[in-house]
């Protein structure tokens, strides 16, 4: 048997294989459990470093960068973090140290140890309820969370502007789900936290509400997401290219039609008859009033399309199974010729 490292944040004893639940029912477990199979197919066995103390390595695995552990063993990190949280993932002279690095940024492609990926998300075709099934009109389930020092392309401050739009202006339409939100804003200036301690309070003792919209979390968002029309999913920030993560897939999975804003070339990956582009509309009325106009017929059309591109081949390229063979397949191409 051969033994690799999995270096993964907060993980060790093979606690990433194993771990149950996750942020709005999406498995943690799920891609390192799908790696770590295919690694076994091929004669590697895939364990965080204190489980292979002892043994020899053939390689070390990040996900996502990181300080690297000073040792001769090759080296492979998977860069799936949004450069703007995670920095070392956009850093080129970081990025050099490894023998390949697995990420989705089209700005590192130009490297020659680069292998192009896409954002991995676990794809499930299933029915979705129609129209007429639906008795909810639209929601947004995210974390309630700011940058500390905001990226010119900031879209997290533009989800809290479509929260306060509605709860001023269409309350009925809009449910706000996610952990968090029982509490303010974040804030990270010394008035903004002294305002938000404060809030706090409030909400503690006197049952104040800082975002009325507010109907809790969710184990699984699916289950919210059935019963929505239309799902409001807006990445941390608007791009870099490529940048497209499980928000709208989730809500495309559930049939529930998404409000989507993301990186400027999501129409190469995603048909624009498959989502409402926010990036098109001046602003939350603008978009309000769009979705009011929308017959049944269009919006079961919206789902048509939706459904056809879930079975097609357009999103095998997001899913994890694409994503594992990439990686696992390119290791051991490596390892049986000597590279790594």
């Amino acid at each position: 048997m051969i033994y690799a490292n999995l270096h993964m944040e907060g993980h060790s004893q093979n606690s990433m294989f194993s771990s149950v639940g996750g942020i709005h029912g999406q498995s943690p477990a799920y891609i390192p459990r799908l790696l770590r199979e295919q690694f076994l197919e091929k004669g590697i066995e895939l364990n965080t470093p204190d489980i292979n103390e002892g043994r020899p390595v053939a390689f070390d695995l990040y996900f996502e960068g990181r300080e690297l552990i000073s040792n001769i063993v090759p080296k492979y990190l998977v860069a799936l973090e949004n450069p703007n949280i995670n920095h070392w993932n956009e850093n080129r002279e970081y990025c050099v140290k490894y023998n390949k690095v697995f990420a989705w940024d089209k700005r590192l492609y130009d490297m020659p140890n680069v292998v192009q990926i896409r954002y991995p998300h676990h794809i499930v075709c299933e029915s979705f309820p129609n129209f007429a099934q639906r008795d909810r009109f639209c929601c947004l389930i995210n974390a309630n969370k700011l940058f500390r020092n905001p990226p010119p392309n900031d879209l997290y401050q533009e989800r809290l502007n479509t929260i306060r739009w509605y709860e001023s202006h269409a309350p009925e339409y809009f449910d706000l789900y996610g952990m968090g939100w029982h509490k303010p804003a974040p804030a990270y200036t010394p008035i903004g936290k002294i305002n938000r301690s404060v809030a706090s309070l409030r909400a503690k003792l006197f049952g104040y509400l800082p975002f009325p919209s507010y109907r809790g979390t969710v184990v699984d968002k699916r289950d919210v997401m059935r019963r929505s029309k239309f799902s409001f999913c807006y990445e941390n920030t608007k791009g870099p290219d490529n940048y497209i993560t499980e928000k709208i897939f989730d809500s495309m999975m559930s049939g529930c039609v998404p409000v989507y804003w993301g990186p400027d070339n999501v129409l190469d990956h995603i048909p624009a008859d498959c989502f409402i582009d926010r990036n098109a509309f001046r602003d939350t009325a603008a978009v309000h009033a769009h979705l009011l106009s929308l017959t049944q017929d269009q919006y079961e059309k919206y789902q048509q399309n939706i459904a056809n591109y879930v079975a097609g081949e357009g999103l095998k390229s997001f899913g994890a199974e694409h994503f594992v063979i990439t990686v696992v397949e390119s290791i051991t191409s490596d390892l049986q010729q000597g590279l790594a």
